[in-house]
């Protein structure tokens, strides 16, 4: 059950995929050069091994409890949370104003593939604080940065964001939670939420709760939405602590896994009131919200990568180690199951989707930072919509990958993955939540196919698609004789998306509910052709700089002569497979 943070491979693809190298070269990140940012990466990886491998297999054992309204995390979760904040992990990407290194989002990413490989459910939290000084920054008054922000940036405070309610999950035009002004220019809130994760523990002094609720003459659904700040202790002038506000955590959920990070049920006002204070304008809270959750979107997918990478290090060292039948010519001695075929596909599957799916994630959050940071407007709105186009396909793909990978990493294992002693079934579990969470993996695609094909008038994924073509392109004039076929198939690839790309847009329009019903296997179609392209891109990258280029080069084409072929099969299922969908309801599912 051990880890060893991929530190070279988590910087390559940072470098020789993302561009993240071209880009500090380049004076986007002001001072900042690469022998710091590799030295960042290295010293989370020595922190994520020593400190937080070590509890995963306990927490997940242990749990989190509810105890007379308090939740008691495992053991040593606080000790281990206080040296995080004390090493400066949590102020890596925050405002330099509050305290803030204001590091990229990208490098950000990076790192935090290594905090959920090694303890996913201890990850957590600082993922969704991360995202609440995000909108806050952004959406937050002056005076309740002054109040909030340097103490979240720090982490010595925590933050939380509450959308869900008990008849209301992702369909957010039935809030029922309400904000009544208090006539102090404050909000007294009262409701309920639910699927809060670390909406309660001890390992800070406060929780600072992003709620969305609905002002009493607030206009029906999602336009009558407003974003509050409501704090687990009320915060003086002075920045002192008050008393506890008028929020609960009434019940932890018993889920599948993450059992060490509490999943709480909030209860707001059952004293009259929580007090609350407004982020942003009336009516405009999603919209606020939003600056939180696309960021939290490309975390959970670099969380899939890293369950996904920790599943596999795991079947890998087990299929090392393990002896079972006789190879082929030696029947009467035992082999390491890695000598057999099919176990080595099998691993060789799982490396190759990781580093895919680690490919399109850091690729979204350099093209975010460039959106953020670069000088030219132009390149600013480039960069924008190659973030926007890419997100949907980063959370959905790189979770989808976290579960199979965990699920096929059980499969190496044989039966002694199936038993809990070994660890492989904690992170199919742990892996499972992540493809529903930050929004399931079929809103994703929807979000892809109805809101970012369309950017541009179509302009953006055309140009996503060219890139693509770019890369094929120049993996095909470098006549590498290792690169085989690899060419071939991605091109093969890159076609197909092209094609469902083009009967996507015509659909949207002539018949929306038959874009609809492919969307999810269109995305799959996008990731694959995506993700091929991206390795072939870091695999030439590798030969002309003689950087470990024989193993870059074997994922590529595996990933290209194995799983980019796929990708002309879901075309079809794309273009020509809707009707069966939509004519199930009659024909299958009829009452």
């Amino acid at each position: 059950m051990t880890y060893a943070p991929p530190i070279s491979e988590i910087d390559f693809s940072l470098n020789h995929i993302a561009g993240f190298g071209a880009l500090i070269d380049n004076g986007l990140y002001g001072d900042l050069d690469r022998e710091t940012a590799a030295a960042i990466l290295e010293e989370a990886g020595r922190f994520a091994a020593e400190e937080l491998v070590p509890l995963n297999w306990q927490g997940d054992q242990q749990g989190a409890t509810l105890q007379g309204g308090e939740v008691r995390l495992p053991d040593g979760w606080q000790q281990a949370y206080r040296k995080w904040t004390e090493g400066g992990w949590a102020s890596l990407t925050g405002p330099a104003e509050f305290g803030g290194q204001e590091l990229p989002h990208v490098l950000a990413l990076a790192v935090n593939e290594i905090w959920n490989a090694a303890n996913m459910a201890f990850g957590l939290c600082p993922l969704l604080t991360q995202g609440a000084v995000d909108a806050l920054a952004v959406h937050g008054s002056d005076e309740l940065k002054r109040l909030f922000l340097p103490k979240m940036v720090s982490g010595e405070w925590t933050g939380t964001m509450h959308l869900t309610e008990p008849h209301a999950g992702s369909d957010l035009r039935f809030l029922k939670t309400r904000a009544v002004p208090a006539g102090d220019g404050t909000y007294r809130l009262t409701g309920t939420k639910i699927y809060i994760t670390y909406g309660e523990h001890s390992m800070t002094e406060n929780i600072v709760h992003l709620v969305l609720a609905r002002l009493p003459d607030a206009p029906a659904g999602t336009r009558g939405i407003s974003l509050f700040l409501v704090p687990k202790f009320l915060v003086n002038a002075d920045g002192t602590l008050g008393e506890r506000n008028d929020v609960i955590c009434t019940k932890l959920e018993h889920k599948l896994g993450i059992h060490a990070s509490p999943t709480c049920v909030m209860n707001f006002g059952e004293r009259g009131g929580a007090v609350g204070y407004m982020v942003g304008e009336p009516n405009r809270g999603l919209a606020a919200m939003f600056t939180m959750m696309i960021a939290a979107r490309l975390s959970v997918g670099i969380q899939g990568v890293g369950i996904a990478e920790r599943a596999y290090q795991q079947a890998l060292a087990y299929a090392r180690d393990r002896k079972q039948g006789a190879s082929v010519g030696a029947p009467d001695g035992l082999v390491a199951i890695i000598e057999h075929p099919d176990v080595l596909r099998m691993l060789l599957n799982m490396k190759a989707k990781i580093a895919a799916a680690r490919a399109i994630v850091l690729t979204a959050g350099a093209a975010m930072d460039v959106s953020h940071r670069a000088k030219d407007a132009a390149e600013r709105e480039r960069a924008g919509g190659i973030a926007a186009l890419l997100t949907p396909v980063a959370k959905a793909f790189g979770t989808d990958i976290g579960v199979e990978v965990a699920s096929k990493g059980i499969q190496v294992h044989g039966g002694m993955g199936y038993v809990e002693e070994t660890g492989a079934a904690q992170h199919l579990r742990d892996a499972r939540i992540a493809t529903i969470y930050e929004g399931t993996n079929g809103i994703q695609a929807i979000d892809l196919v109805t809101r970012k094909l369309p950017l541009a008038k179509g302009a953006v994924v055309q140009g996503h698609i060219d890139d693509l073509r770019g890369i094929v392109g120049s993996i095909k004039a470098s006549n590498e004789p290792s690169f085989g076929v690899m060419a071939v198939r991605l091109g093969e690839a890159v076609d197909a998306l092209d094609d469902a790309t083009r009967w996507m847009q015509n659909a949207l329009s002539a018949s929306p509910n038959a874009a609809l019903a492919v969307a999810t296997p269109y995305t799959k179609l996008f990731a694959i052709a995506t993700g091929g392209a991206y390795l072939a891109k870091g695999a030439l990258a590798a030969v002309r700089a003689d950087n470990g280029a024989r193993a870059h080069i074997a994922v590529a084409r595996h990933f290209a002569e194995h799983l980019a072929v796929d990708a002309p099969s879901l075309k079809i299922a794309v273009t020509e497979g809707h009707a069966t969908i939509l004519q199930a309801a009659d024909d299958v599912f009829a009452a």
